[in-house]
């Protein structure tokens, strides 16, 4: 959206949105709402801290409290000796935990045999090792199977004791080969690693040992039942077989069959529904999830046996105060003063730029003022806003614009009177006194001298007042409907007496249609008959002057065109200067008063038309003023037509 003009906002009413008042209230709002907001931040940022720190700290017991029951129960096929673990759990967290299964009462730390428990609402966790919380540990397995349920593949004690003796001699030969320390790490099933640090180290030919690759027979006979748990189940679905084989930390894990297609499955148990085949019969990734989940309830299947029967848990905190809570601690207290110290900044900030903003414009207002009570011409101040100072600042600026114009006016208005009354003046002078020495006889040749400079003067001070409106903007136009070809033909009439005793051919060449324009027939004939005065003035005896007029889009033109001298290129620009000649040596009696192209730039202006020159030396020239088509927007209604107060521009 372009920006208000000075004039648009003298005259129009401020908006509500813009107005002083509003932004006065705007910036109190503005300074009660950083204090409300600032208040409301601290009080609100303290209380999160303490409610996060809270909360963090009571995840982060009943992570732990879940952690160590959960590898109870993958440890233990029952619950029967989890009371010790429970009793000390809650001497580390200060809760009260309560295991619940089959509807009666597991374990709970702080008993109470007169009186039943009631649980809450909803558990903190269901303690299964075949299917961990992936809320309280997110790091656990995608089979959510916990790590620490072994079940059959836990290896007896000899075994142990032989893999562990394996074990401590790769380590060392690999601490003698690699020049690395290493270490002994051991799995949940008892099965021993070699480490070095926390990665397990590369293997080296000659530190390989047969007792440590090789599966141990309690290893190979969960294997083996945990492989047909699992082909079972792909059977069902007609899926190809698979075989089993335990990683590094000794959790089974899928090898696919060799070859493109596995040997035929058997058939399905009697009474099992007959599914189509789906997709390729082998191992691959199109088996891929079919495979996995069959691999997650092969196991589960297997490990139940192992482990502890699902049950719920409750931690509760009954009559623990809060750890954190908001006091008058050094922190708490460096909030508080950083708070103070934000509002204060911001309560003194806004209130400086709003002052600052109401300041600057009187200041300039006042200097404005200053330079022209001493005389300075031109005193402006850039309008900022659109505000009632942005209103006091435009008023100011017309006002100033106003008096310069008055002033500019008066001056070359003085100039030009005192410039062009000198000849004539001159003129009468001389023949006065001519009169009275006797030189020139009283007659009717000085009377008619003198009434021919009287003639003179009168039109030049015409002309002179005419400018002067045009100059002040008090030219006034009736607009009416005006037929270019009537005003062509009137003005060809007019000056057809002064074309024969010039000897020149005047002639008006009217449009075939109709053409029609809305402006002051007056002025528009003084317009155009000042342009064929100046043409017949330049137009040698033989020539010739044309009137035309025709439509060019939106616009109606009227040129003027002689048979002249013609004006040279440099002389161009200033033939609608007013005093301006092309041949100084002219007198103006002979050359006229040097206003009349002036005067019709002016009143060309004045209809909110150009006016424009196009010559070349002993060519001729023509002189084209254009007018808009559309009619001019009314300013007040007069007599027989429109009047306006559209000013002439300077």
């Amino acid at each position: 959206m372009p920006p208000p003009t000075e004039q648009s906002i003298v005259r129009r009413d401020v908006p509500l949105r813009r107005s002083l008042l509003l932004r006065l209230l705007a910036v109190s709002v503005l300074v009660s709402v950083c204090s409300v907001a600032a208040t409301a931040w601290l009080a609100v940022r303290t209380t999160a801290v303490a409610i996060r720190e809270e909360r963090g700290q009571a995840l982060a017991d009943d992570t732990r409290i879940y952690d160590r029951l959960l590898g109870y129960a993958a440890r233990h096929p029952r619950w029967d000796g989890v009371g010790p673990t429970v009793r000390a759990l809650a001497r580390e967290t200060g809760h009260r935990i309560v295991i619940t299964g089959d509807g009666r009462r597991i374990a709970d730390s702080e008993p109470a045999p007169d009186l039943p428990y009631r649980p809450p609402d909803k558990a903190t966790a269901v303690i299964d090792p075949l299917a961990v919380s992936p809320d309280l540990l997110p790091d656990s397995a995608s089979d959510r199977i916990d790590p620490r349920a072994v079940g059959p593949f836990r290896l007896s004690e000899d075994e142990r004791t032989r893999l562990r003796g394996a074990a401590r001699r790769q380590a060392e030969c690999l601490r003698t080969v690699l020049g690395q320390e290493m270490t002994v790490a051991e799995s949940p099933s008892g099965r021993p690693r070699v480490e070095s640090g926390a990665s397990r180290v590369p293997e080296s030919p000659l530190c390989a040992s047969t007792t440590l690759d090789s599966r141990t027979p309690t290893e190979a006979r969960a294997l083996s039942a945990l492989t047909v748990l699992v082909n079972t189940c792909l059977s069902r679905r007609h899926a190809a077989a698979v075989k089993l084989t335990l990683d590094d930390h000794g959790t089974p894990r899928i090898e696919p069959l060799p070859g493109p297609r596995s040997q035929p499955l058997p058939a399905p148990p009697s009474g099992s529904p007959q599914e189509p085949p789906s997709g390729p019969r082998d191992g691959g990734s199109a088996n891929g999830p079919l495979v996995a989940s069959c691999l997650a309830s092969g196991r589960a299947q297997q490990l139940g046996p192992y482990v502890a029967p699902t049950a719920a848990l409750y931690v509760t905190s009954p009559g623990r105060s809060a750890t954190t809570f908001f006091d008058l601690s050094a922190g708490n207290r460096a909030r508080i003063a950083g708070g103070a110290v934000l509002v204060l900044l911001v309560t003194v900030t806004a209130t400086t730029l709003a002052g600052l903003r109401l300041v600057r414009p009187l200041r300039a207002l006042t200097e404005a003022a200053r330079r022209m009570a001493e005389g300075e011409p031109g005193a402006r101040v850039a309008v900022t806003g659109n505000d009632e100072l942005g209103r006091l600042t435009s008023a100011f600026n017309a006002m100033s614009r106003r008096r310069d114009q008055l002033e500019a006016v008066r001056k070359d208005m003085v100039s030009d009177v005192a410039h062009e009354l000198r000849t004539p003046l001159s003129n009468i002078r001389g023949w006065l006194e001519g009169a009275q020495d006797g030189v020139v006889p009283q007659g009717d040749l000085l009377v008619s001298s003198l009434l021919e400079e009287a003639l003179h003067l009168q039109h030049l001070i015409d002309d002179l007042r005419d400018l002067s409106a045009a100059d002040a903007g008090e030219l006034r136009l009736n607009l009416v409907e005006v037929d270019i070809a009537d005003l062509l033909a009137h003005t060809a009439t007019a000056h057809h007496a002064a074309a024969e005793n010039a000897g020149v051919t005047l002639r008006a060449e009217t449009p075939g249609d109709r053409v029609a324009v809305e402006a002051d027939q007056v002025r528009l004939h003084q317009a155009v008959g000042n342009l064929v005065a100046n043409a017949l003035r330049h137009t040698p005896s033989g020539g010739a002057v044309s009137l035309r007029a025709r439509r060019a889009g939106d616009e109606v033109l009227i040129e003027v065109a002689d048979t002249g001298s013609g004006i040279a290129a440099e002389d161009l620009p200033h033939v609608f200067d007013r005093f301006w000649r092309a041949d100084k040596s002219r007198s103006r009696r002979t050359g006229g008063s040097g206003l009349g192209l002036s005067i019709v730039r002016k009143l060309v202006q004045a209809h909110g038309g150009t006016v424009s020159a196009s010559s070349a030396l002993g060519e001729g020239s023509v002189f084209t003023i254009r007018l808009p088509r559309a009619p001019l927007p009314p300013a007040a209604e007069g007599t027989g037509g429109r009047v306006t107060d559209r000013p002439a521009a300077r």
